[in-house]
Order: structure tokens, then sequence, then C-alpha cells
């Protein structure tokens, strides 16, 4: 095989509990992940030079060493130099359909898809885990983007405890084209207005992680019970990115005016604000209504649904 074209799917949280710091200037966090439809599709393709290129069709993508399927990439060629030297450089071109800086891990699902593509081009038959490992290196979100569904993360996000997926729970996304929130911003201002209540105790912070193993959002995944679900989203990040955006604020505030929504949150640092339905339809409605409501061309509206899998294969060559 010359080429792989594979599926990466945008991830949300479902909650995102800020427990303490952790080194390097990082957060000890509890989160729990959700795959969704939405997806970009990435070619990896072998040349039969030694270089690495990328191609976007989004202008705001970089194709440059920034970009984390070029570090992906990169990443592979450095430890594996017997198999980039047999099987030569490497074309990946991005089909960008995820919004760009939006809290959805479109940059990590990207390098994930690069990872996976590579392992089979180069047929390294590399392990879910081994994967995920070397994607713990590019970014915490990557290696759940790996393995996808439905799944808790603690350290820096980057530890993974797989739940029992979930399933066509429809979503409606809705971000504002031009609004982009700093991620290490919302952090750094969490730490600074929220950091006196931060554990400090080692022990205390694997027990308060560990926690979300036995909370009610977990309890109502295993029950597969939407409702429930939407009832406790939870993110920290809120309390320090919806005063400072209004524009975020008054998206989830719309949502939740709105008939059929179960429950509404911004996903990540945000500034993407979703919706949980119970069905199609109602996503459908609810999208029309904002639309209706919200008139300005820079808001992206997007229905998309829980999927139970990361990076999948969509043909190869």
């Amino acid at each position: 095989m010359h080429s792989y074209s594979l599926i990466a799917p945008a991830k949300i949280n479902l909650y995102l509990e800020i427990i303490g710091d952790a080194s390097g200037g990082y957060h000890e966090l509890a989160m729990i992940l959700q795959s969704i439809s939405l997806a970009d599709r990435i070619d990896v393709l072998s040349t039969s030079n030694d270089s690495i290129r990328v191609h976007c069709n989004h202008p705001q993508v970089p194709t440059d060493k920034s970009n984390l399927a070029y570090k992906a990439a990169e990443l592979m060629a450095t430890q594996f130099p017997e198999a980039f030297a047999r099987y030569g450089g490497l074309e990946i071109s991005i089909n960008k359909q995820i919004p760009v800086a939006a809290g959805l891990a479109g940059g990590s699902t990207n390098a994930a898809a690069v990872l996976v593509g590579i392992d089979l081009l180069w047929k390294l038959g590399l392990t879910q885990s081994e994967l995920e490992e070397l994607g713990a290196t590019l970014g915490s979100d990557v290696p759940f983007c790996v393995s996808g569904g439905t799944a808790i993360a603690t350290g820096r996000g980057d530890q993974l405890a797989p739940l029992p997926s979930l399933d066509n729970i429809y979503i409606v996304l809705a971000k504002y084209r031009s609004l982009e929130v700093s991620t290490a911003w919302a952090y750094k201002t969490y730490r600074q207005e929220f950091g006196n209540s931060y554990i400090r105790d080692t022990n205390d912070l694997v027990a308060r992680a560990n926690a979300v193993h036995s909370g009610e959002i977990v309890k109502a995944i295993f029950e597969r019970n939407a409702a429930k679900i939407a009832e406790k989203l939870h993110n920290d990040l809120e309390r320090v990115v919806l005063p400072a955006y209004p524009q975020v604020l008054q998206l989830r505030e719309a949502f939740a005016n709105e008939e059929g929504v179960l429950g509404t949150m911004m996903s990540g640092s945000g500034p993407t604000v979703f919706a949980l339905f119970e069905s199609e339809q109602q996503a459908e409605q609810v999208k029309l209504h904002i639309r209706e409501a919200i008139s300005d061309e820079d808001l992206e509206l997007f229905v998309a649904r829980t999927i139970t899998h990361g990076i999948q294969v969509a043909s190869s060559v």
C-alpha cells in the first residue's frame, strides 16, 4: 500500500475538572472525553523523496513544522529511521471539517491519524497503547484521539480509562469562526483566580482523580442515560471563559432556552458550545432556531452524534 485515507473524529468534553498543579506548568485534570461524528479526512502518502510535506484546505491551518500532523510524521521518522529510509518521504493532506481553534481537538486528531496512517504504511505493527504512548509526547489529547469512544482522562489528560461507548446521542455545536480562546490563557487565568482551591497533597490528588470513576456522570454513562449525562455536564473552565467572552455565554444561554435541549456546555477551553439531544430531528430543529435567533454569518453550526471509535481507515491504495 502506498497511501491511506483516514477519518479523524473531533472530541468534546462531557466533564472537565481542574484538581491541582502538575509538573512543567500543566494541570492535574479529571475529564470525560467523547468522540463525535464531526471529522477531518487525512490522506497519508508515501513519496519517492525523503521530505515531509503537509497540505490543508483550510487557510488558517499552518502547513509548516508547527503543524501537529507534521510533528507526528517527524516523530515517526525519528523513532523508526530504518522504515523512513526504506519507505521514503511522506505527503499528508488534511481535509478540514472540524473548526479550527475550537476546543474540539482538531489538531490532536490529525496528529493521531498521521501516527495510525504511518504505522500502516510502514507496516510497523504497533499496538494501540504504543500509538497512544507516542501520541502523548505530542499533546495530551492525542492518545484519546487514537482510541476514541468514551473515556475518563486523568493526569494531564493523557492517562485513559475506557468507559462503555456512547452511540447516537445527537449534538449541535456552535462556534464563531473568528473567535478564538487561548487554552494557555484559560488555564493560567483559572490558576490565578481559583488556584487557592487546588489540592496540594499527592495522595489527595490521586484520590480526587479516582473519585471521577464513581461519579454521577459515569453512572449515567454506564446506564447510557442521555438525560442524566446532560444533567451532570461540568466544565471548570466556564468559570473564567464565560465572563470574559460574552459571545460564548450568549450561545450557552441560547441553547439553554431551547425546547428539547437535554443539557449544554462549552467544550474544553472553548469557544465551541454544544447541546445534547435525544434525536437528530430535535437537533436539526434547534440548529435552525439558533440560526434564526443569531443572524451572524460568523456563527458556524454543526449537527453531529456521539460515536464509539477514534481514528478509522476509510480507504487504502
